[in-house]
């Protein structure tokens, strides 16, 4: 009798998840408009209900917007009210852009380390690439006198102002210039920017 009556349990069950999947199948998804405001634009996720949506992770080709410069950009959801609004999580520049730049003669600096900023722990991962080939001592100068700097930089700034910077490139130009008196260079870049850690509110 006891094995009769786990079976009905278990049909009962599966009759209720079937019944919850006939119900879902009725309900059509819509099309949601997702607002990034870092970079002016609008994309469309699908949900049942808007507040679905609700710490989505999104990513974003920025290869066009860039000129060519192959960048993925992730983001996070936040729903106010009917508004779905995104914030920067990662930047990140594609594999075959940065081969594309090192050149034959030429020597790349890689670096990474956390930092905080005015309202998150972030990761940052410089990118650099000399006009010729260098001792391993300028190589060494660079990649530290490059982490000072953004160091500095992020202390000083917001996530927000981190990302517009990293984005527009000024962090990259103002970088390039100071490090210059070190030794030229033919390519400044973030290869990497991610947030780790956000302040609690």
């Amino acid at each position: 009798m006891l094995k009769i009556k786990i079976s009905k349990e278990r049909y009962k069950g599966r009759q209720s998840n079937t019944r919850i999947k006939m119900a879902q199948a009725k309900r059509k998804k819509k099309f949601f408009n997702v607002e990034i405001p870092l970079i002016k634009k609008r994309t469309q996720l699908q949900a049942y209900e808007v507040k679905e949506l609700e710490g989505r992770f999104i990513k974003y080709d920025l290869t066009r917007i860039l000129k060519g410069k192959a960048t993925i950009m992730t983001l996070k959801t936040k729903v106010k009210g009917e508004e779905v609004l995104t914030s920067p999580k990662e930047l990140r520049l594609l594999p075959y852009y940065l081969r594309r730049m090192v050149r034959r003669g030429t020597n790349y600096v890689e670096d990474s380390f956390s930092t905080k900023c005015k309202d998150s722990q972030i990761r940052i991962k410089p990118f650099l690439v000399t006009r010729r080939k260098v001792s391993r001592a300028v190589r060494k100068a660079l990649r530290n006198k490059a982490k000072e700097e953004l160091i500095s930089w992020a202390k000083e700034s917001t996530t927000e102002k981190i990302f517009d910077e990293t984005l527009k490139g000024k962090i990259q130009r103002e970088l390039s210039i100071k490090l210059k008196k070190i030794y030229p260079l033919s390519l400044c870049e973030i290869r990497i920017l991610n947030v780790e850690k956000e302040k609690k509110e």
